[in-house]
C-alpha cells in the first residue's frame, strides 16, 4: 500500500479509482466490510482501491480536547489498513482550507479533479462540506454529471447493535475486552516505540518500558494485565499503567503507557512493541507518596500474576 499525504502530492489516476472516505478509527469489522466491498468493486473495474482519511479527524479539529479519545493513532491505522491489501491510503490535512470547501467544491476538487474517482463507496448517512449539504443524494446527482457512480455501505451488527467506534470506546471503558475483540475483529492493543523515561520504575523495584503515545489521548486509563509482543516476536506478560501518573506528575499531564514485564527482556529501547490489554485491575489514583505507590505496584504485580495463572490456557494462547 502506498501512502499519499495531501492533495498536492496526488497525481490523478489515469484510469480512475474506486474510493471510500471516513475516519476508520479502530479499523473495526464494520470498516473491514467496507474495505472488502471497496476492493471487490476496484478489482471488477480494474482500477486502484483508495481509502481517504483526514488528520486531524474532523471532530478533533472542531472540538479540540473535547473530541472522543482515539482507538488508534495514525501509524496504527495505516498498518491496519495496509494489512487489508488496499492500494492507496490518501491522508488529507483537515485544516481551515479543507473545512471551508462547500460540498460541491469537495466533489469537484477532491473526488473528480484530484482522484478521477469512478466509483465511490460511502454510507447513506455520510455528510460533508462546510455547508453540510453534501450527502448520498448529492453524490449520486454529481456522479451522473461527472461520470462516477456511488454505492451504499452495509450496516454491520453484533448482538443486534451497530458496530461503531463509539460503541467500542464504551466497551473498552467498561473493561469488556472480549466484546471489544468481537467488534474489532482482533484483540485491542496499542503499538508504540519504547522511549527513555526517568527510570523511576527502577527505584520502585518495578522497571518499566515506556511506550510513546504521541499527542493523542488514549481511550483507556488505569492498571491492566497485558500481553506484550516484542519486535523479535517474543511474548512477555506484565502489568501496564496507562494514564497521567497523578502521584508522580500530577493531574493534567500528558498520558503515558508504562509496562512492567514479568520476565526479563533484552534492551528494547527504540523498538516498536505491541501491548495487548487482557484485563483491568484497577483505576489510576493518587497516593500520598512514593512509598505507598511502591507498595501498591507490588500488589498490582502479584494480583496480575494470580489472574494470569487462573486464566484458562487456551484463552492466554489465543489472545492475539
Amino acid at each position: 500500500m502506498k501512502l499519499i499525504r495531501g492533495l498536492h502530492n496526488l497525481k490523478p489516476f489515469a484510469s480512475g479509482c474506486v474510493a471510500t472516505i471516513g475516519n476508520f478509527d479502530g479499523v473495526h469489522i464494520g470498516h473491514q466490510v467496507i474495505i472488502s466491498q471497496l476492493q471487490s468493486r476496484a478489482e471488477s473495474m480494474g482500477v486502484p482501491a483508495v481509502v481517504m482519511v483526514f488528520e486531524p479527524q474532523p471532530r478533533e479539529f472542531f472540538e479540540k480536547l473535547d473530541a472522543p479519545a482515539r482507538l488508534m493513532r495514525f501509524r496504527e491505522k495505516l498498518d491496519a489498513i495496509a494489512a487489508l491489501n488496499v492500494d492507496y491510503l490518501l491522508c488529507l490535512q483537515f485544516n481551515r482550507r479543507l473545512r471551508g470547501l462547500t460540498a460541491q467544491q469537495f466533489i469537484d476538487d477532491v473526488l473528480v479533479t484530484g482522484l478521477h474517482v469512478k466509483h465511490l463507496v460511502v454510507g447513506d448517512d455520510f455528510r460533508f462540506g462546510c455547508d453540510r449539504s453534501g450527502d448520498f443524494r448529492l453524490l449520486e446527482k454529481s456522479g451522473v454529471v461527472s461520470g462516477f457512480s456511488v454505492e451504499n455501505t452495509p450496516t454491520v451488527e453484533v448482538e443486534g447493535e451497530r458496530v461503531s467506534s463509539t460503541r467500542i470506546r464504551a466497551t473498552l471503558a467498561q473493561g469488556e475486552f472480549t466484546q471489544a475483540e468481537d467488534l474489532l475483529g482482533r484483540p485491542y492493543s496499542i503499538t508504540g516505540c519504547v522511549v527513555h523515561g526517568r527510570k523511576l520504575g527502577r527505584q520502585l523495584n518495578a522497571p518499566t518500558a515506556n511506550v510513546s503515545l504521541g499527542r493523542k489521548r488514549p481511550v483507556l486509563s488505569g492498571v491492566y494485565l497485558v500481553k506484550t509482543t516484542l519486535a523479535t516476536g517474543h511474548v512477555r506478560f506484565g502489568v501496564a499503567n496507562i494514564g497521567v501518573r497523578p502521584t508522580i506528575d500530577g493531574l493534567g499531564m500528558t498520558p503515558a503507557l508504562e509496562v512492567h514485564l514479568f520476565e526479563h527482556a533484552d534492551d528494547i529501547y527504540g523498538q516498536r512493541i505491541n501491548v495487548q490489554f487482557l484485563e483491568k485491575l484497577r483505576d489510576e489514583r493518587k497516593f500520598s507518596g512514593l512509598e505507598q505507590l511502591q507498595e501498591q505496584i507490588q500488589r498490582d504485580i502479584e494480583g496480575a500474576k494470580r489472574r494470569l495463572q487462573s486464566m484458562p490456557l487456551q484463552n492466554i494462547n489465543s489472545a492475539g
